[in-house]
């Protein structure tokens, strides 16, 4: 297939200049679709870095970014987005996804591959092909330098220039027994330790650099922290170390101990979670970005809002150990039982005795869990499902958020709440279950924190942490929004459904334990799908959609194992892809649903 065309609306890191792949020619080019709200493009950017030195005189990676939010298309938006997470290649804005649908996206993340003559040659929905992506480009550097297509050199990236400042990006804040104030500060990699005023700062945990090095205050590195959690004095005295770091993009959790100054990882690898066990010895599991953390007795430990699967973890700082304790990994908003609901990158944690508040970002929804006899159930007091979003006020089951990220207990029964991508902060009432808006016009707000009486919001955008005025709460009746991916318009009736995964050059389906691939299909609403859902062995299989549901969501899970073909000790991969497709039902529309996990994609898309 001849790769679209580029075109959007801005053009980022090129100097304002607009790029086409005509010009590109030669080169080839790797196409990331990504949101700056979606951790797991978030996960990509990282994969991607070293693929880009790699293959520094012959890759050109161009960002295009599609907003899922409204707040996400704005311009000053997306500049924060392209400092925050460090992106250092061309970035172009597709707001009305027009390159999307050009290109027959239907996932965020997806990455496309365009060969020196301007091809479309691979498609790979998701994260974890950093590997597979590697043998592809290496795959085509031979063939195009033995056809005399592949150009070597030259780079269309042209930096920003930084302006320093005390914070850069900030997240999150929590106040010491001390009256003292730590901030996370996510975009210098550090944890900075202020007076009670908020202003002046004692020190700084972590040097600035982008790691995971333990130590020393001044030597420790970390990787965008986040969310930081104070642990009980007894328990800070047993395990010797006060504070517990959501070190995000690294992949661990962190503890400080806030009398030395030492920096020890308490728990994680270093390496992202895929797919296995998620509980047991702290140090020696993989977790996949943790965003908050909290300390609440009846889970017994910190829990931790492990964004990158949409699940909650309980770590246990005296015993060493972390276990899974919410959620499923699919992506969603379902009540219930702990063990069965699903969450979507839940990223603010607040504590109201034995009540645990959280926001899911992806769901724009504010939720509790409660102690429910010898188990733990989930409650949504805001929130609809992972389309709609908005900013109005009122009644909580009609109220709306925008991606939402931080929490706060207030007096009197109240919640408030960090409302990002809507730049306020809003007020839940746990009595009446009336929402209202205490401030507005903020520059993506994901922190709060109530210090000596005041509440404090972290400005992540603004790079700055200060008080909100007082002022009266107002009702404010917004429009509702609904995320605007084209639906896939499906017959009613049966439905041909598959998965394409090719493994890449180099390597083999791993069947040698059994099937290598699975599939998982569910559908919003349940109705929605009369026959073919759960889970299976085969990425093929026929699906029925149910007579009377004009439309819904089909959730899509699957995964792929594949290893080295060839040699004593092949190395193994798991790529795995959870899709949320929006589907129109209508006479004489498509018989068949085909997604593409990775490989090259069928005619016409």
């Amino acid at each position: 297939m001849r790769a679209p065309e580029l075109r959007g609306d801005v053009w980022l890191n090129t100097g304002g200049r607009p790029l086409t792949l005509a010009e590109l020619r030669g080169r080839i080019v790797l196409l990331d679709f990504w949101t700056s709200g979606c951790i797991n493009c978030l996960h990509v950017l990282d994969e991607l870095r070293p693929l880009e030195a790699e293959f520094a005189d012959v890759l050109v990676t161009i960002g295009v970014h599609s907003p899922k939010f409204l707040h996400e298309g704005e311009r000053a938006s997306i500049e924060a987005a392209v400092r925050r997470y460090e992106v250092h290649h061309p970035v172009v804005n597709d707001p009305k996804m027009e390159l999307w649908s050009q290109y027959a996206v239907r996932a965020w993340p997806t990455l496309v591959v365009v060969d020196p003559e301007g091809y479309v040659v691979h498609v790979a929905a998701g994260e974890g092909h950093e590997e597979a992506l590697r043998r592809v480009i290496a795959d085509l550097v031979k063939k195009h330098e033995a056809k005399g297509t592949l150009r070597r050199g030259g780079s269309p990236y042209v930096p920003v220039e930084e302006q320093p400042g005390e914070l850069r990006f900030p997240s999150k804040a929590v106040a010491t027994a001390e009256g003292r104030v730590l901030v996370a500060d996510t975009g210098h990699h550090a944890i900075v330790e202020f007076a009670s005023d908020g202003e002046t700062v004692i020190r700084r945990f972590g040097s600035g650099a982008r790691g995971g090095q333990d130590g020393p205050f001044d030597i420790a590195t970390f990787t965008e922290p986040s969310g930081i959690a104070l642990l009980p004095y007894d328990i800070a005295e047993r395990v010797g170390y006060h504070a517990v770091v959501a070190d995000t993009a690294g992949h661990r959790l962190r503890g400080l101990d806030l009398i030395t100054g030492e920096v020890t990882t308490v728990a994680g690898t270093g390496a992202q979670w895929r797919s296995g066990s998620d509980s047991g010895k702290a140090v020696g599991v993989d977790l996949t970005s943790p965003w908050d953390v909290a300390w609440w007795g009846p889970a017994g430990g910190v829990v931790v809002a492990m964004a990158g699967n949409h699940t909650l973890s309980v770590f246990d700082p005296v015993g060493g150990t972390i276990r899974r304790f919410a959620g499923t990994t699919v992506e969603g908003l379902r009540d219930g039982d702990v063990g069965e609901a699903f969450f979507a990158q839940t990223s603010g944690l607040a504590v109201e005795g034995d009540k645990l508040w959280l926001v899911d970002a992806e769901t724009s929804a504010l939720r509790s869990i409660e102690p429910d006899g010898e188990s733990f159930t989930v409650h949504t007091a805001i929130g609809v499902d992972l389309f709609s979003f908005g900013h109005t006020d009122g009644p909580a089951d009609q109220a709306l958020l925008q991606h939402p990220l931080g929490l706060a207990v207030l007096p009197g029964d109240k919640i408030a709440i960090a409302d990002t991508y809507n730049g306020a902060v809003r007020r839940f009432d746990v009595f009446t279950r009336q929402v209202s808006t205490i401030a507005t016009g903020l520059a993506e707000p994901q922190g709060l924190l109530l210090h000596d009486g005041e509440l404090l919001v972290v400005e992540s955008a603004g790079n700055r942490l200060g008080p909100i005025p007082a002022a009266e709460p107002t009702l404010v009746t917004g429009d509702a929004h609904a995320v605007r991916r084209p639906p896939t318009v499906l017959a009613p009736g049966e439905i041909d459904f598959s998965v394409v995964f090719t493994a890449p050059p180099g390597e083999k389906l791993d069947d040698r334990f059994g099937p290598s691939t699975r599939l998982e299909i569910s559908a919003s609403p349940p109705s929605l799908l009369a026959d073919g859902g759960g889970t299976g062995t085969d990425l093929n299989r026929k699906i029925r959609l149910a007579p009377g549901v004009p439309e819904g969501v089909l959730q899509v899970v699957a995964q792929a194992a594949s290893c080295d073909d060839g040699g004593d000790h092949p190395a193994c991969r798991i790529t795995r892809q959870d899709w949320g497709v929006p589907v129109r039902i209508e006479d004489g529309g498509a018989g068949e649903l085909s997604l593409v996990m990775a490989g090259e994609p069928r005619t016409g898309g």
